[in-house]
C-alpha cells in the first residue's frame, strides 16, 4: 500500500495561520452560523431528491403548512424504484408505483423540476446532475441518498442525508452539520493495464476497511487521480461513503472544466468567466494540514473483486479469500458469517469461480464511458450460455448516446440485455433482483447481504472484470486477456 502517515492537527488554523484545504475553503464559504460547542448551520446550494426518501419529508412540510423555501435549487428524478424494461407501462409493484406517483404530486405542488419517467433527462440522480451541468465545483450538495458523495468528484462538499434532514433543507435551504476531520489519500504513479478507477477504490477499501475513514471528509489526490477522466473520478468519490467517509472530493482542474463546459445547465458568457475565477481557487494549499494522510503507489493496485458482504472485503482477482489465521480474532465471527453467506471457505481462490449473473450499471458505473469500455471489450464475442447479463444505462441521455453510437447493437450481438435507465439491480427495491443463492458480478457499490435480492451473492468489480466474467462465465483476470492480445498482435 505504500507509506501511511498520520498528521494530528487541530481543525482550527494554528496561530500564525496556515493554508486551507479544499474542504475548508468550501465549508467556510457556506457557513451561515456556528453554534458554540455545537454544529454549524450550512447553506446548501443544490438539493437532489428522488422517490424513496422524499415522501415523508413533503408530508412533514404539509403537516406544518409550509412550502419549499427555494424550489429552484431542488432537482427531482425517479430512479430507485423504477422498472428498467417497458417504462411506458404502469409500474407493476404497488409500493414503487405509489412512491413514483407521490413524487410527481409533491413536485407539482411545490414547483420543483422533475425528470420523471418519460422525460429525456430522467436517470439515476448522481448521473444526471453531472451530465446536465447542474453539478459544478465549489458547491454544497445534498440528497437523501448515501452516494451523493459522487458529486465530490467536481470539487464539492456533497453528502447523503436522512429523511428528517431532507425536510429541513426543503424548508430552509440550510442544514446543521458538524465539521468532520480531514483525510487526504494520495495515489502517485501510473496505473497498470486493466486497472480502472473501480479497482483503485476497492483497493483502498481493502487496505483501510469499510470503516477506515469514519468521521472524515476525504480528498483524493496525486498524479494517478489527476490522470483520470471525470467519469472515473465520480466512481471513486461515489464509493468514499463505503469507507465510512462523510464525503469524498477531488480538486477541480482542466479536466473538470472541459467536462462541464457546454452542458445544459452550465453557465455561459460572463457568468462562465466569473465561475471560472472561483473554480480556479479550489485546491488544497501547499501548507494545508490534514488530520491523516495515506500514500499509495498506483503500481501496487491490481484488478480487484470482493469476496464478502461489505465493500472492504476485497482482494486482487488472482488472490485468495483470507485464511482464518490471517484474520484478527475479534473479526472472526463476522468473517465466518460473511463466508457462510457467500458460500466460500477460508483460503478459497475466487478466480475461476462460476458466475450466474453480471450487472453493469448503478450510480457507480453506468455512464457512457463505462458502456463504451464494455462494448469495446465484448465486440465480436458472445456471453457464456449460462450467464444472464444486464447492462443498465444511468440515464436517458446515456441510453440515447449508446444507441446513437451503435453500442446497443454490439450488446445485442453479444447476448447482453441493454435495459432502460434506473438503479436496477444495485438494490432490491425494484423488479431487477438476483435470485437467491446465485452469484452476481456487479459494478455497483454495495455487496451487503440481500442487497441485490434476498440471499443473492454479490461480488463487486470493475466494468472490465464484469465484462470478462460475462463472456467466460467465471471470474477472471483481465490482465491475462491483454497479455494474450499482445502475443497475438505481435
Amino acid at each position: 500500500m505504500g507509506e501511511t502517515t498520520n498528521k494530528v492537527s487541530s481543525l482550527n488554523p494554528p496561530s500564525g495561520g496556515r493554508g486551507a484545504t479544499l474542504f475548508e475553503k468550501i465549508w467556510e464559504k457556506h457557513v451561515v452560523k456556528t453554534i458554540e460547542d455545537g454544529p454549524s448551520v450550512l447553506y446548501i446550494d443544490k438539493h437532489f431528491i428522488h422517490e424513496v426518501t422524499s415522501p415523508q419529508a413533503f408530508a412533514g412540510l404539509n403537516k406544518r403548512g409550509i412550502k419549499v423555501f427555494r424550489p429552484q435549487q431542488v432537482v427531482a428524478t425517479a430512479d430507485h424504484n423504477v422498472p428498467t424494461i417497458n417504462q411506458h407501462l404502469p409500474i407493476k409493484e404497488e409500493l414503487s408505483r405509489v412512491q413514483v406517483e407521490t413524487l410527481k404530486k409533491n413536485c407539482a405542488e411545490h414547483g420543483i423540476d422533475l425528470y420523471g419517467l418519460g422525460h429525456p433527462y430522467q436517470g439515476i440522480v448522481h448521473v444526471i446532475g453531472p451530465e446536465l451541468g447542474i453539478t459544478q465545483p465549489g458547491m454544497t450538495i445534498v440528497c437523501g441518498d448515501s452516494h451523493t458523495s459522487t458529486h465530490g468528484a467536481f470539487g464539492n462538499i456533497a453528502f447523503g442525508i436522512g429523511t428528517s434532514e431532507v425536510e429541513m433543507v426543503l424548508a430552509t435551504q440550510c442544514l446543521m452539520q458538524s465539521k468532520p476531520m480531514l483525510m487526504r489519500i494520495n495515489i502517485e504513479g501510473k496505473l497498470n493495464t486493466g486497472v480502472l478507477s473501480k479497482d483503485i477504490v476497492l483497493y483502498i477499501l481493502s487496505k483501510i476497511t469499510a470503516s477506515g475513514a469514519t468521521g472524515y471528509a476525504v480528498e483524493f489526490a496525486g498524479s494517478a487521480i489527476r490522470s483520470l477522466s471525470m467519469e472515473a473520478r465520480m466512481t471513486i468519490c461515489n464509493m468514499s461513503i463505503e469507507m465510512g467517509a462523510r464525503c469524498g472530493m477531488i480538486a477541480p482542474d482542466t479536466t473538470t472544466i472541459e467536462y462541464i463546459k457546454g452542458r445544459r445547465f452550465a453557465p455561459e458568457g460572463e457568468a462562465w468567466n466569473e465561475k471560472l475565477k472561483y473554480w480556479k481557487t479550489l485546491y488544497s494549499d501547499k501548507d494545508a494540514v490534514f488530520d491523516r494522510e495515506i500514500d499509495i503507489r498506483a503500481e501496487d493496485i491490481e484488478p480487484m473483486i470482493t469476496y464478502g458482504t461489505n465493500p472492504g472485503m476485497g482482494i486482487g482477482v488472482g488472490g485468495h479469500v483470507p485464511s482464518l489465521n490471517e484474520i484478527d480474532e475479534r473479526e472472526k465471527p463476522s468473517f465466518e458469517k460473511s463466508l457462510a453467506y457467500m458460500g466460500w471457505q477460508p483460503g478459497t481462490n475466487i478466480k475461476g469461480k462460476k458466475v450466474d449473473y453480471v450487472f453493469i450499471g448503478s450510480c457507480t458505473n453506468s455512464r457512457i464511458e463505462d458502456l463504451r469500455m464494455v462494448a469495446s471489450f465484448v465486440k465480436g464475442k458472445h456471453k457464456a450460455n449460462d450467464v444472464e447479463v444486464w447492462v443498465v444505462p444511468g440515464s436517458k441521455q446515456v441510453e440515447k448516446q449508446a444507441i446513437e453510437e451503435g453500442i446497443d447493437k454490439i450488446f445485442e450481438e453479444a447476448g447482453f440485455m441493454l435495459r432502460q435507465p434506473g438503479c436496477s439491480a444495485c438494490l432490491g427495491m425494484n423488479e431487477d433482483k438476483i435470485p437467491a443463492g446465485k452469484y452476481c458480478i456487479s459494478t455497483s457499490n454495495r455487496n451487503f447481504e440481500g442487497r441485490q435480492g434476498p440471499n443473492a451473492r454479490t461480488m463487486l468489480a470493475s466494468p472490465l472484470t464484469a465484462a470478462l466474467a460475462a463472456i467466460t462465465g467465471k471470474v477472471g483476470d483481465i490482465r491475462e486477456y491483454y497479455r494474450e492480445s499482445e502475443l497475438v498482435n505481435n
